[in-house]
């Protein structure tokens, strides 16, 4: 019963995370969630931000190894995504421990 609830817990600290595709490149970021001005954590919102705005500040993430010898994603640096008319916002289901955004 602990085991899951720990679980739990550990899941609601953990970001959505999205892969922003472009022609040229794709990277895999997270909306923060204190920002008043940042969209909903959802793939649709994302790209409607990005089309009223203009550009949008998300966290990049980038694997690592962690502490204890794990692949994990954790936050890189912020970055700033502009409007394309080729650009694609979608999901990204992490297959390795993801690190919370920091505070």
């Amino acid at each position: 019963m602990l085991i899951t609830s720990g679980l739990a817990m550990a899941d609601a600290s953990k970001p959505p995370l999205f892969k922003i595709v472009t022609v040229k490149d794709e990277v895999i970021v997270a909306v923060p969630k204190g920002d008043a001005t940042a969209p909903a954590a959802d793939a649709g919102a994302i790209g409607q931000a990005l089309a009223a705005k203009g550009a949008l500040t998300v966290w990049q993430y980038a694997t690592r190894k962690g502490s204890d010898g794990a692949l994990e994603l954790a936050p890189l640096r912020q970055i700033s995504v502009l409007r394309h008319d080729s650009l694609r916002v979608e999901p990204y289901a992490a297959a390795v421990r993801v690190l919370p955004l920091p505070q």
